[in-house]
């Protein structure tokens, strides 16, 4: 799936890593708990999370996992933005729920990690 239809679908934008907009993203994963990020070892891995701080931007950085998705409506700090443009990281942002979000993109075909 596209992160341009994963915008689509979850009324999101992109913060940062616009030119990523075109990318396949084949899983997704719903979590605010980093440790439970940390234990992930899939490619092209979308992190759906209602966690918005640099502790998220490090532990995707670690984890390998390039597109992150804030819900309910949190903002992307500057802090967090330079952070993830240092490290290549695409974010977004939605007004969905958590819940809401990963139902949608599960609906619309994203797989589970497991």
């Amino acid at each position: 799936m596209q992160v341009s239809k994963i915008c689509q679908f979850l009324d999101a934008r992109i913060i940062c890593g616009e030119e990523h907009a075109s990318a396949n993203i084949e899983r997704g994963y719903s979590s605010d708990l980093m440790s439970d990020v940390l234990t992930l070892d899939t490619d092209h891995l979308l992190l759906i999370t209602g966690m918005c701080n640099l502790q998220t931007i490090r532990t995707s950085e670690m984890a390998d996992i390039r597109f992150i998705v804030f819900v309910r409506n949190k903002k992307v700090t500057d802090e967090m933005l330079a952070l993830a443009k240092e490290n290549n990281l695409c974010l977004l942002e939605s007004p969905f729920t958590l819940f809401k979000a990963s139902g949608i993109l599960y609906q619309a075909g994203l797989k589970p990690v497991y």
